[in-house]
């Protein structure tokens, strides 16, 4: 289903009678598609523990459990509201110190945010 399938619908058919057949519709349904709201973002990093050392790459991945889409990534460090990247993945080649902190792995669809 996609949100535009929303709307009224009914089902109707001929009911077949002696003298004549009449036509039958049924009582309206009213259908609301709604998104599944983004949850249980989950962040995984390779190497295991997120821990490089200098010059090494640093892979980290991004995972929802719920949420229907188009899911939408992007990556944060330290709280800061400009994005690192976009995507489920993030690669981080030839890290140095300026690459240490605390990453944040948010994910939208568009009605709903979350993060890791």
């Amino acid at each position: 289903l996609q949100l535009h399938h929303s709307g009224r619908y009914r089902c109707g058919g001929w009911v077949s009678s002696w003298p004549s057949p009449w036509w039958e519709k049924s009582a309206p349904v009213t259908v609301t598609v709604r998104r599944v709201p983004v949850s249980g973002v989950s962040l995984r990093a390779q190497p295991p523990g997120a821990q490089v050392a200098l010059g090494d790459l640093l892979v980290l991945s991004c995972a929802v459990a719920a949420g229907t889409g188009p899911v939408s990534f992007s990556w944060h460090r330290g709280g800061s509201a400009t994005p690192l990247g976009t995507g489920p993945r993030l690669e981080l080649r030839h890290v140095g110190d300026e690459d240490s902190g605390h990453y944040q792995c948010r994910a939208s669809n568009g009605d709903s945010v979350a993060e890791s």
